[in-house]
């Protein structure tokens, strides 16, 4: 059953755990209908109750970004739902395997390369594509790319990654290439930096929170109509490409 037209809703890629979960919960506290994107059943009924028994109203969507098939069945759940999408919150991605040299560029796995780019980047653009038709019934759409300052040429931060550094970089520039497609319309799109986050991507071992990592995804993903397009943003501000 479709929800009441003037509730905004929020779909959030990997939102069962970490960033993605206190994104859900940070976009529920501000009023959003929550749409739990996850690929694992269990893990994703267990975060929908979490988040209803913290006052959001929230529900589950089976969501497999490395499947066009799972895009669309998400995006047809999603409008079943909700009837329309008001924001699309990126999340999920993954840091790909290390072990045997797999990042090091000069023995680097290829095939790691592709599984990396398969969620972190093509599952962007599959979801994304998937949830257009939705984004357009919105009056204030709005599409957040959680992206790394590993991915800037600039800065060139954190360990040598030689698969998902550069997925974080491409993500930036499809983050880009949306925004120049999107010029003139309501659709806004940014990318984001949450920052070095404690969650089991990082073995816990970081110094900021899930929701410390969450906040500017939350601020992008509420911005006005004028507000910024086409930028890579952290806490503090712009981060360099």
């Amino acid at each position: 059953m479709a929800r009441v037209n003037d509730t905004r809703t929020a779909l959030v890629t990997g939102a069962n755990k970490g960033i993605g979960f206190a994104i859900a919960r940070g976009l529920g506290a501000a009023g959003f209908t929550v749409a739990v994107g996850a690929r694992d059943g269990a893990r994703r009924a267990e975060a929908v109750e979490r988040l209803r028994a913290d006052g959001v109203d929230a529900f589950g969507v089976a969501l497999d970004v490395t499947s066009d098939g799972s895009a669309a069945a998400a995006a047809a759940a999603v409008e079943r739902t909700a009837g329309r999408l008001d924001v699309l919150v990126n999340n999920a991605g993954i840091a790909g395997r290390t072990d045997g040299g797999a990042q090091d560029p000069t023995t680097l796995d290829l095939d790691v390369v592709r599984t990396v780019l398969d969620t972190n980047v093509f599952g962007v653009v599959r979801v994304t594509n998937a949830m257009l038709p939705l984004l357009a019934r919105s009056d204030s759409p709005r599409i957040v790319n959680m992206s790394s300052n590993m991915g800037s040429l600039t800065l060139r931060t954190g360990p040598v990654m030689a698969a998902y550094a550069p997925s974080k970089s491409m993500l930036n520039s499809i983050t880009a290439q949306y925004a120049r497609r999107f010029a003139g319309t309501r659709i806004i799109v940014n990318a984001a930096c949450p920052g070095y986050v404690a969650t089991d991507f990082t073995g816990f071992d970081a110094p900021r929170t899930p929701e410390q990592g969450a906040a500017i995804a939350i601020r992008l993903a509420t911005l006005p109509d004028d507000g910024p397009r086409g930028g890579f943003f952290d806490d503090d501000g712009p981060v360099p490409w």
